[in-house]
């Protein structure tokens, strides 16, 4: 079943939670606290001072702010005012966030004195940046509107509240795993699709739900769950600035939540953490939801045993408004799956080469359709019509289906590792690896060999007071995995990059290699 009536405009959906809970408390941080009321009078307030500064529909506006309720705000004016959200990470480099400003061609830049300071003294060329409003944090040493100021002062014009449903809403950044991220074109639409046929019906997402997220609200998984996700249901939400172990699990036990979504990173380190501190049980606590990356089965399964709540993993790309497929907490389940597409959604599991499909069991490439795929990549249309062919998304991702049509993801094709002609996909091997004695987390990537074309090596963290043997781990993978796909070495590291979904960076290691074997 869909839930058709929650696909429609941001502001029809802050009025009617408005006018049903006007008193209820919809988004909070550790600073500040809005209600529903509030959010709708401060969103329209905020969208009529974006249209007084020149903003047309359709204009690009940049949001370069920490997770925070004054995000979320933002966010939502800026759909009421018919401009376009391009997120930015608060921990961008400036140079990674000069080519989103630049790329996207943002007119407005919602940001702190801080950073709008950095990019001031950067002395970058933004020539379509015409105007500035800056959130209080720190010293206020660069000009610009204030937040506070505008959500104070009733505007000259109106907020537009644009009905329209199919045009451009977001541009998010991909990733960037494998290098230069492309702008991804979503519309409200196809983000909404996956709140009506996935979080409400799937994974229950509710106006009796208090949600905890710590997911950094510049990604898509967090922009359609976190954000449009819990407005849509009238749940409430306390917002993490940033992830951190101690913090999140005093806040599951000491506050009512009964919602936490997060990626396979933050469920790993949250299970180890309470091993140590004998915390298994919250009060209120009733599921959790994973996506972003590869959820290994025995994560899954320790994690559900140890705190009593199912830990519904999914499959989601930017390309695809995040969810393309979804576990549910009743019926069936596969270990290690990531479940069933979503409603709506058709998936094929293809030859990579001949776009022949492949029958269940056989690994291939995934491709996607639906209403929730991308319009577009910004600028981009040769990676476009790579990317989209007759309506199917080519994911780049790897993938099987059993009989009864649950997925799992097995790798990535750019990730895949050849070895004497042999297939090895990193995450096989990590998820090998974790269990080993010691082990905090891993990650493998590919490097070149001469005769070989390529071979395995493994980066490790070890537990924190543990002394791991890397010929331990070796051998520990040497029982599980076949001989070919056992790495060639070792690598101690204190962290594995990821992006803020939790997927791994692999180019960043292999330049880790490049430099260490340079010095």
């Amino acid at each position: 079943m869909l839930y058709g009536d929650l696909i429609v405009p941001v502001s029809e959906l802050l009025r009617r939670q408005a006018a049903a809970q006007p008193a209820k408390v919809a988004f909070r941080d550790r600073r500040r606290a809005t209600t529903y009321a509030e959010l709708e009078r401060t969103t329209a307030t905020l969208a009529g001072h974006i249209r007084e500064r020149g903003l047309e529909p359709g204009d690009r506006v940049a949001i370069f702010l920490p997770n925070s309720v004054e995000w979320i705000e933002t966010c939502f004016a800026v759909l009421r005012a018919g401009g376009v959200v391009v997120p930015i990470s608060y921990e961008a480099s400036l140079p990674e966030a000069v080519y989103r400003l630049s790329d996207a061609g943002c007119r407005l830049l919602v940001t702190s004195d801080e950073r709008a300071g950095d990019l001031a003294g950067s002395g970058a060329d933004l020539p379509h940046l015409e105007g500035r409003i800056l959130v209080e944090r720190g010293p206020r040493t660069v000009d610009g509107s204030r937040y506070a100021d505008l959500i104070g002062k009733t505007p000259s014009a109106p907020p537009l509240d644009p009905g329209a449903l199919h045009d451009p809403a977001f541009i998010l950044y991909t990733s960037g795993t494998t290098g230069r991220a492309k702008g991804v074109v979503l519309t409200l639409h196809g983000m909404l699709w996956i709140v009506a046929a996935c979080w409400v019906p799937i994974a229950g997402l509710s106006s009796s739900d208090l949600v905890l997220s710590p997911l950094p609200l510049f990604h898509s998984y967090a922009v359609n769950l976190s954000v449009l996700g819990v407005l849509a249901a009238g749940a409430s939400e306390y917002i993490m600035e940033k992830f951190s172990t101690s913090e999140c699990l005093r806040l599951l036990h000491e506050e009512p939540v009964t919602f936490f979504p997060g990626v396979p990173t933050m469920f790993h380190y949250l299970l180890e953490t309470s091993r140590q501190s004998n915390l298994s049980r919250f009060p209120a606590l009733r599921v959790c939801v994973s996506a972003g990356a590869i959820m290994p089965a025995t994560l899954n399964r320790e994690f559900e045993a140890r705190f009593g709540v199912p830990l519904l993993d999914g499959y989601g790309i930017t390309e695809t408004s995040t969810m393309v497929t979804m576990n549910a907490a009743a019926g069936t389940r596969v270990w290690g799956s990531c479940g069933m597409p979503v409603p709506g959604v058709m998936v094929r599991i293809v030859d990579p080469v001949t776009g022949v499909d492949l029958a269940p069991g056989q690994e291939g490439e995934l491709i996607v359709r639906g209403p929730n795929v991308m319009r577009e990549y910004h600028r981009k249309p040769a990676e476009t019509a790579v990317a989209l062919r007759e309506g199917w998304y080519r994911t780049g991702d790897l993938a099987r289906s059993d009989p009864n049509g649950f997925l799992t993801i097995t790798g990535r094709l750019k990730e895949l590792i050849i070895r004497g002609g042999q297939n090895i996909a990193p995450a096989e091997i990590e998820e090998v690896a974790v269990t080993c004695a010691g082990v905090l987390d891993c990650a493998v990537v590919g490097i070149g060999h001469e005769h070989l074309g390529e071979i395995p090596v493994m980066f490790v963290v070890a537990r924190p007071g543990c002394e791991v043997d890397p010929d331990a781990v070796l051998a520990h993978c040497r029982v599980q995995l076949s001989a070919y796909k056992v790495p060639q070495a070792v690598h101690f590291v204190d962290m594995i990059p990821r992006t803020g979904s939790g997927k791994i960076m692999r180019f960043k290691l292999r330049e880790q290699l490049g430099a260490d074997r340079a010095g």
